[in-house]
């Protein structure tokens, strides 16, 4: 497994080739087994747990049990440098945040774990570059639109961006053409209702509609 920007034991090659992460938030330990099996059968590869779900740490760790060879779990919404800690000690292997922490950075920068922090403006961006990112989150994305990701990308070709925010398989090439190096799935695929409900075939399915788009992508560069 090779080493990410950062370093750790992140797969930095099959990210860029995949190009996709999953963002689960709200998920309990009675659905958690099945939502990863749902995503891995999906072709998935790349899964945040936020903090702010309940007993996030748990469930990192219990993800990390099933022992799914093919999915990396990290951590997302976090928030502080304590955070951060606790979220590596249960097994993240990437940490997510909604803006630059720059005591985050450093630690990951320290420890050798890929961050992403999130920002916006073409500032928050190149700072959150700056520090050490991995990729920078564009958040919350859809309120700009693609158009915004590709007049950003002008000026900062070398920054790599993860487009979040109300991706979809209806709009992901407009993501990916716009220059996103990825891009992020969250709670329309990944709803509470549909976790707590054990909805995972329509997970399944959801997640495959997603990544068909993304593939013929990648398949032409």
């Amino acid at each position: 497994m090779s080493l990410g920007r950062n370093g750790s034991d992140f797969d930095t090659a099959l990210f860029h080739a995949e190009r996709v992460m999953g963002i689960l938030r709200g998920v309990d330990s009675q659905s958690l087994g099945g939502v990863l099996h749902a995503a891995q059968a999906g072709g998935l590869r790349f899964i945040e747990i936020t903090l702010n779900t309940d007993n996030a740490l748990a469930l990192i760790e219990q993800a990390n049990e099933f022992n799914l060879a093919s999915l990396c779990i990290g951590a997302g919404t976090v928030l502080s440098l304590e955070q951060a800690r606790l979220a590596h000690s249960a097994g993240a292997r990437f940490l997510v945040s909604p803006t630059l922490n720059e005591e985050v950075a450093n630690y990951c920068k320290d420890q050798n774990i890929p961050y992403f922090p999130g920002a916006l403006t073409p500032t928050e961006i190149e700072k959150a570059w700056s520090a050490g990112a991995f990729m920078v989150k564009v958040f919350p994305v859809e309120k700009m639109g693609a158009d915004y990701l590709k007049m950003i990308k002008g000026p900062f070709q070398d920054i790599s961006l993860m487009a979040v925010g109300g991706v979809s398989a209806k709009n992901v090439l407009e993501y990916l053409n716009a220059g996103a190096s990825a891009v992020a799935m969250g709670g329309s695929i990944f709803s509470s209702q549909r976790m707590h409900g054990k909805a995972f075939d329509v997970i399944q399915k959801e997640i495959q509609e997603f990544m068909l788009p993304v593939h013929a992508f990648c398949s032409k560069k």
